[in-house]
């Protein structure tokens, strides 16, 4: 199987990703207030998505995100949709990336240097789809099974629709990445597991970081990247050289802003991390301590991806020299 991602990092040594897909869409003008979030914008107004990734693409991205975190069968079916037109929507979220990169590409990055960014099918866990802060507790009350059959069709729909990666995104639970990491296996799909995480050490659901990443090293051919989102900005070095300890995967990042949400109103705190320390600055310090791929989630913008940018380019200019973890 082609490696997409270790094309990627050979070329560019540092993989730049995107940025949030909500708060872009809601710079756009577009209304999230749904228990579908973004998959809400995808049904109604997918130009708004696709110039999202234009955005995205503008600002620097190596790889971009579909607009399919909340975008499941029964979300949407609760919703009015039908099973047909649940499945059309999901699938569409790969060809609206698709539209885009062809669009931008044509008209600036092919002339201007750029590689051909991939395309990961973002999948959000079973606690994106109870739209009740799930995904920053994990602790399900279903079974394996439940859960397996609540994520295999809709894996299926976005491989079978052709993006480069899988992203399993967002992930609380070491239970539920293996389940999702064996349905990729068996849809011979490459992939990449991110990880939520409480602290600098552990995941939502309570196992440290270091236990995800030994659990998923033996019998996963198909594991590219593995990593972290959706987790405050500070945590993140720590988890790097954490996951370093025990994987020789490439390591993936993108945070949150440091605002703290809520499951209830749907919205996020006005205090950030970035008060205080710059997203470039966060950025160069994931790169140093390891990371190969370096984004941003929810309430980062386009304007966050160029200071990543900014950071690659100081961290190669320094040398790109990763420190020791210990």
């Amino acid at each position: 199987m082609t490696n997409r991602i270790a094309e990627v990092l050979s070329k560019e040594r540092i993989m730049i990703i995107d940025g949030s897909m909500s708060t872009a869409l809601e710079h756009l003008g577009a209304s999230l207030n749904s228990n579908l979030w973004t998959a809400k914008a995808l049904a109604e107004t997918p130009e708004l998505v696709k110039q999202v990734h234009i955005d995205y693409f503008k600002a620097g991205a190596d790889c971009g995100i579909t607009c399919s975190y909340q975008a499941t069968i029964p979300g949407l079916m609760a919703n009015g949709y039908s099973f047909e037109e649940s499945e059309k929507i999901i699938v569409n979220s790969v060809k609206v990336f698709r539209e885009a990169r062809d669009e931008w590409w044509e008209s600036e990055g092919k002339d201007g240097g750029r590689i051909w960014p991939l395309c990961l099918a973002g999948i959000g866990p079973y606690g994106a789809y109870l739209s009740d802060g799930s995904e920053f507790r994990g602790n399900y009350s279903i079974t394996d099974g439940e859960l397996y059959d609540f994520h295999f069709h809709r894996m299926e729909l976005l491989w079978n629709a052709g993006p480069d990666i899988l992203l399993l995104e967002t992930i609380p639970s070491l239970r539920e990445a293996l389940i999702m990491a064996d349905i990729a296996e068996k849809l011979n799909a490459p992939y990449w597991i991110s990880f939520s995480c409480r602290d600098g050490h552990h995941i939502n659901e309570g196992n440290e970081i270091t236990e995800c990443a030994e659990a998923l090293r033996e019998d996963h051919p198909n594991l590219q990247m593995i990593g972290i989102n959706c987790t405050k900005p500070e945590y993140i070095s720590s988890l790097i050289r954490d996951l370093r300890k025990v994987s020789s995967l490439p390591i993936g990042v993108y945070p949150n802003s440091g605002e703290v949400y809520d499951p209830l109103t749907k919205t996020w705190s006005k205090h950030s991390s970035f008060d205080t320390v710059s997203f470039e600055e966060y950025a160069y310090r994931y790169m140093v301590s390891g990371a190969s791929a370096v984004g941003g989630c929810c309430t980062t913008v386009e304007k966050h991806i160029r200071e990543v940018v900014k950071a690659k380019e100081r961290f190669l200019r320094d040398g790109g020299k990763v420190l020791p973890f210990i």
